[in-house]
């Protein structure tokens, strides 16, 4: 692709794949016979110019074949636990399934080589695949237009904010910058309304975990004048429906202040009820966790924000974005016009082959299973918040404080062990210390979901054992998880083998962690790289 600079010249991007015969293909098409290769300036000022070795870890040097290389990426592979292994009950950031006829289309060639800013005469099957995703988001949120340019959740949250800022002042409203948030709130809710400019104001929780709609009123009245948005994340982030939800947007509405509901928890609601439609004037979607794409390990994540239809206007814009309307406005929110698009294919498939009764009735199975878990377990562990009518949302918190009162066992004890019951942990100590937020999702079958609750019945057990004092306080299978294979080799604890490292039974698939109980605050504050030692690179 040729693209003019001047009336006298026209420029070509190169890539790493360039060659010269690229270039004197270009040449030919204007006629020039002949190779006018010459030097050229380099762009990196010379004393940037690293000259020194580069991949010396003997990593890159040790794998001299494929078929070593296979191996050792399976070795590391085995090391992980994986939703390919078992169930990762992850409160907060849902672990679904991200099922392989959605994840292929990624990896082909014209969804994966497309360059963000390539004509969009070249990009129309993916621009028609972007807008019609908008579209089906914009449709199942009750809101009236979609931007999946945000990279994350916190990006999707700051240019809500954003368009609600920009909305206020085209209001003449200058003066209306204070942000409420709730105190159980998610942290990058205050994060991302100081970023957006606005001043965090905090709105208190009641015992149950919701709004305290009295403290709520008083605050809109304090700051009528002054008063922006809320941001609310429904079904709260202590996993319950709050009643007062359309309560709270007719306060907030009525003090002249916008709606952010957060969307984080919107596995709990899809097909049920829309943000859009109760109260919301924004949102932002998390497609890395309701619409699946994969999460964990930092990204790759899209947080499209969702607004209704006087805040369109406001959506993030882009100065070379494919459609010429969207490119005066608020600005750029990433450096793409669509952000993550590469992985937009995985969304797509998702809510084109669940289709809405589909959608629907994953909700309906993931806040099921919160609640059979919730149940089974709520005699052994508190569950620490439920709605008015004894239910949780998609997700439950267990209480594990007065047990660590009454026995000295921790949260991260009883996380730990579930390592050696072949699970990976819940999310520990959010949004309240001390506790595990479990979120099994739709994705986890009723035999998966009874592992996982006998293994936490079992470890309850293990507690009382403790506190009986059949095992000494700092020696028992609870403080000493998870178990390491080459315990095996030396075994120095006042437990069996057997009660430490097979809990459930001897089984040929038993998954041994490659290291067993670290010191954490230890390790947080002392950095130890597995690099080879900073002596070699003198």
């Amino acid at each position: 692709h040729l693209r003019r600079v001047d009336a006298d010249h026209v420029a070509v991007s190169t890539s790493e794949v360039t060659t010269v015969p690229h270039l004197q293909a270009v040449w030919r098409a204007f006629g020039v016979a002949g190779s006018h290769q010459g030097p050229a300036a380099d762009a990196l000022p010379e004393a940037l110019v690293r000259d020194d070795a580069i991949l010396t870890h003997p990593v890159f040097a040790e794998h001299r074949s494929e078929t070593q290389l296979l191996r050792y990426l399976r070795t590391l592979s085995d090391r992980d636990y994986a939703l390919d292994r078992g169930m990762i009950p992850l409160g907060s950031c849902t672990m679904k399934l991200n099922a392989t006829a959605e994840m292929e289309p990624i990896s082909w060639p014209g969804f994966a080589d497309l360059h963000p800013f390539v004509p969009a005469e070249d990009a129309a099957g993916m621009i028609e695949l972007v807008e019609t995703l908008e579209s089906w988001l914009a449709a199942v949120t009750g809101y009236a237009a979609v931007s999946v340019q945000p990279n994350a959740g916190s990006q999707g949250e700051l240019a809500g904010l954003l368009a609600i800022r920009a909305w206020h002042r085209s209001n003449g409203d200058e003066r209306r910058d204070v942000c409420l948030i709730p105190s159980s709130a998610h942290g990058t809710n205050a994060a991302s309304a100081v970023m957006a400019g606005m001043r965090v104001v905090i709105v208190k929780a009641t015992e149950i975990g919701e709004v305290d709609l009295d403290d709520l009123r008083a605050v809109c009245a304090e700051h009528a004048d002054d008063l922006a948005a809320i941001m609310v994340t429904y079904p709260s982030t202590h996993g319950v429906y709050e009643d007062g939800i359309t309560e709270l947007c007719d306060v907030v509405h009525a003090a002249g202040g916008q709606v952010y509901v957060d969307g984080a928890n919107l596995n709990a609601l899809l097909g049920h009820a829309e943000p859009g439609t109760f109260g919301g004037d924004v949102s932002h979607l998390n497609l890395h966790k309701t619409f699946c794409i994969p999460h964990g390990g930092g990204g790759p994540g899209v947080g499209p924000v969702a607004v209704a239809e006087h805040l369109v206007p406001f959506l993030p814009s882009h100065p070379l974005h494919p459609v010429a309307a969207k490119r005066q406005g608020i600005g750029a929110i990433s450096a793409a016009p669509y952000g993550s698009a590469g992985i937009l294919p995985i969304p797509f498939a998702y809510v084109s082959m669940m289709g809405a009764q589909g959608l629907t009735d994953a909700t309906s199975v993931a806040v099921l299973s919160a609640n059979y878990v919730a149940a089974r377990l709520k005699d052994a562990f508190p569950v620490l918040y439920t709605g008015r009518s004894g239910l949780v949302a998609h997700e439950c918190i267990l209480d594990v404080r007065g047990i660590t009162k009454e026995t000295g066992v921790t949260v991260d004890d009883v996380a730990k062990r579930l390592v050696d019951y072949g699970f990976h942990a819940p999310t520990m100590s959010f949004p309240v210390a001390g506790t595990l937020m479990v979120e099994p999702t739709e994705s986890e079958d009723l035999a998966e979901l009874d592992r996982f609750c006998d293994a936490m019945l079992a470890i309850r057990a293990e507690i009382d054992q403790v506190a009986a004092g059949e095992w000494p306080e700092g020696d028992n299978p609870l403080v000493q998880a998870p178990h390491a294979a080459r315990e095996l080799l030396d075994w120095q604890h006042a437990y069996p083998v057997a009660t430490g490292v097979f809990p459930t039974g001897s089984t040929q698939d038993k998954y041994f962690p490659p290291v067993g109980r670290i010191d954490q605050a230890y390790g947080d504050r002392n950095l130890t790289c597995s690099c080879p030692p900073i002596e070699a690179f003198a």
